[in-house]
């Protein structure tokens, strides 16, 4: 009977140990594949997931910073011996709640289509300096207008340069800051050129002010239309722009570079490689790519930090696939021509302060101060499930000054790549978001713990009886070793079975303790 029962015990925690063992190693092996399908799940973009709440209305506080450079020295700009000065003011900082318009799913290619809509209001705590600060710039209006020109015949150029002298317009112009920003400013130049389009095709003017942000607050017009991956067939390409404005490539720029590609800036692929990343920029019609540069922790959480380099801003100089984003006049590294995406104005961008540059934009400006800390343009990235943990976007708008033969206004100054502002949106991932992920991405580490104590735990029950038998036989055969050396011991002179030791005449008898028995001595196989 009692050997029935030991049986059934051991019978009894074998199985378990071995339910135990076997699924923990099944777990170790298909954890990992479980957690990312469901990882992959929650990520795709879809109307009833969590990922739709945080990309239609971010919850994080967003800004951003502007900071404008105040031409000192503008009466001395046509004395070839003398640099523009320019001083930097600011940050004018302006809170941003952005959101997404106009929504359309498109299930069948696995796509959805939008607005981007920011609403922008001053931060006057966080800014330092007031919207009606006065500031002295390049006159973007009479600029655009001689440069819309250049390439037309005489007659043309010689009509602009009559307008520019009846309308008293200067190469600099002196506004309020919120003049220059959102706001926007009125110009005689502009209400005619409004009037001319009406009888011309070949004049296009689509604002009515002039102002580097202005029709950016509360309008998606801008910013154009969107088309973008959800991730519900493929996760590797969510986030990926599909088309913007409803096409695959671009106007401004011939061959590859006139190609529309990259993320729309809010999503990157999981399982990210330490290669480059590249998003596509609406305001500069274009893509721009940037490269790995090292791992960096935010938040206690690891990510790749990607940078703008060289690459990011060179037009060709560097880098001879890049040639095609010249527009037809290839400058040196370190700018970007977007005049044809800004309505033939000679805007041009770079990295604040001209950071990362060809020297040659440096010598042009005093006053200008490239630091890496900064004017750096990074994003930090965790790889894994491709969510930004920071970002810095930092770029500085320069409009190219140089002599127009036939325009009076512009006959002899010198050429220079003017700097009239750069601004730069930071975000960090919050706490509590930065907390979330942190459990996510503990969750494999975890999965293989509990994995490995199932397995051991199981083996362990396996083996217990075993075990016990195994040390308790030893035991016993200890026990009957001892017994037998205790038999093959002489008898005492006495004749007793104990042996007499004499010691100075004295005779002492050595007993023997019998063994108590043990707990093994108790087991049913004995």
């Amino acid at each position: 009977m009692q050997m029935t029962d030991f049986f059934s015990k051991q019978c009894c925690l074998g199985t378990i140990g071995l339910i135990l063992a076997g699924f923990g190693t099944l777990f170790a092996i298909f954890w990992v594949d479980i957690l990312e399908t469901q990882i992959i799940n929650e990520l795709k973009l879809a109307p009833d997931t969590r990922t739709y709440d945080m990309w239609k209305s971010p919850p994080l506080d967003l800004s951003i910073e502007i900071y404008l450079f105040n031409w000192t020295n503008h009466e001395d700009f046509l004395n070839a011996s003398s640099k523009p000065i320019v001083k930097e003011l600011g940050p004018y900082v302006f809170t941003e709640k952005p959101d997404k318009v106009d929504i359309s799913w498109h299930p069948e290619n696995a796509t959805v289509s939008f607005g981007k809509l920011s609403v922008f209001h001053f931060d006057a705590e966080k800014s330092k300096g007031s919207l009606d600060d006065v500031i002295t710039s390049v006159n973007i209006v009479a600029l655009s207008a001689a440069e819309k020109v250049r390439w037309e015949n005489y007659v043309e150029q010689k009509k602009v340069s009559l307008g520019l002298s009846l309308y008293n317009q200067e190469i600099h112009v002196t506004k309020t800051a919120r003049e220059f920003l959102f706001d926007g400013y009125e110009d005689d130049l502009i209400e005619v050129a409004k009037q001319m389009s009406a009888f011309s095709s070949d004049i296009e003017v689509p604002f009515d002010r002039a102002g580097y942000f202005y029709m950016r607050n509360n309008s998606a017009s801008l910013m154009g239309h969107y088309n973008m991956y959800t991730g519900a067939d493929d996760i590797s390409k969510i986030g990926k722009i599909g088309n913007w404005n409803y096409g695959q490539r671009t106007e401004f720029f011939e061959g590859h570079c006139g190609m529309i590609n990259g993320s729309a800036g809010e999503f990157y692929p999981p399982y990210l490689k330490k290669d480059q990343v590249s998003f596509f920029s609406p305001d500069m019609c274009r893509t721009l790519p940037f490269d790995f540069e090292r791992e960096s922790e935010v938040e206690g959480i690891l990510g790749y930090k990607f940078t703008g380099g060289a690459k990011t801003i060179d037009n060709g100089t560097l880098f001879p696939e890049n040639s095609c984003f010249c527009a037809g006049e290839c400058m040196p590294s370190g700018v970007l021509n977007i005049s044809s995406c800004r309505y033939g104005s000679p805007v041009f961008v770079s990295f604040p302060h001209f950071y990362a540059a060809d020297p040659f934009y440096l010598d042009q400006v005093e006053g200008i101060n490239p630091s890496r800390e900064k004017h750096e343009f990074f994003l930090t990235i965790e790889p894994k499930m491709g969510i930004p943990l920071e970002v810095a976007a930092r770029f500085q708008l320069n409009l190219l000054i140089r002599p127009s033969t036939n325009v009076a206004l512009y006959q002899e100054v010198p050429t220079v790549f003017f700097p009239v502002l750069w601004f730069q949106q930071k975000v960090l991932i919050n706490p509590e978001m930065a907390a979330d992920l942190r459990q996510v991405l503990a969750l494999p580490t975890i999965g293989y713990i509990c994995a490995g104590v199932a397995i051991i735990f199981g083996v362990l029950l396996i083996l217990w009886f075993p075990l016990l038998k195994l040390i308790c036989g030893t035991a016993r055969s200890q026990r009957e070793r001892d017994v037998e050396r205790e038999k093959r011991t002489p008898a005492g002179p006495d004749g007793s079975d104990s042996p007499l030791i004499f010691t100075n005449g004295v005779k002492a008898e050595i007993k023997t303790k019998p063994h108590d028995k043990g707990s093994c001595d108790k087991e049913p196989y004995n």
